[in-house]
């Protein structure tokens, strides 16, 4: 089994602060041991937390990222906190859901990425993003992301 390259890394394994927003925070990556194999990573967040940039408060989302990691893996830590770096920041939900995915696109170079960013509603509208940088290749197995479509008491 190959050996991962953490040498590079600076949060794991310490004390880390989170950023005071999306732009200051740090996104690393290591090696994929298995480059040249596709196979699919997927990252849950089902308590994301962000503001409403005209009022201030919270908007939660449940956000699933799916990749097939091309040379480099996201570490998790700082994807964690990356994540958490959104809740004291003001943005729409449609803004904070496509820069995590193009963030992490500039890192990884993956060959294909999607995310899917449910939003829960506030003011009576969910408002759920949806974006992939293309087909995913052929032969991958690639499960719903599993999240049912707001229902409300219907």
């Amino acid at each position: 089994m190959p050996q991962t390259d953490v040498s590079g890394l600076s949060m794991l394994g310490s004390h880390t602060e989170t950023a005071a927003n999306p732009e200051a925070a740090v996104l690393e990556k290591v090696p994929s041991g298995h480059a040249g194999t596709d196979y699919v990573v997927r990252f849950t967040a089902p308590e994301f937390t962000s503001l409403c940039p005209m009022t201030g408060q919270p908007d939660f989302a449940h956000i699933v990222i799916d990749y097939i990691p091309n040379e480099w893996l996201v570490e998790s830590k700082s994807l964690k906190l990356f994540l958490h770096s959104f809740r004291n920041h003001g943005a729409f939900h449609e803004d904070c859901s496509i820069y995590i995915a193009k963030r992490l696109v500039d890192l990884l170079q993956p060959k294909w990425l999607r995310i899917g960013a449910y939003w829960y509603p506030r003011g009576g509208i969910p408002i759920d993003v949806f974006w992939q940088t293309g087909k995913p290749p052929e032969g991958v197995w690639l499960p719903d992301q599993g999240v049912q479509p707001y229902r409300g008491r219907g």
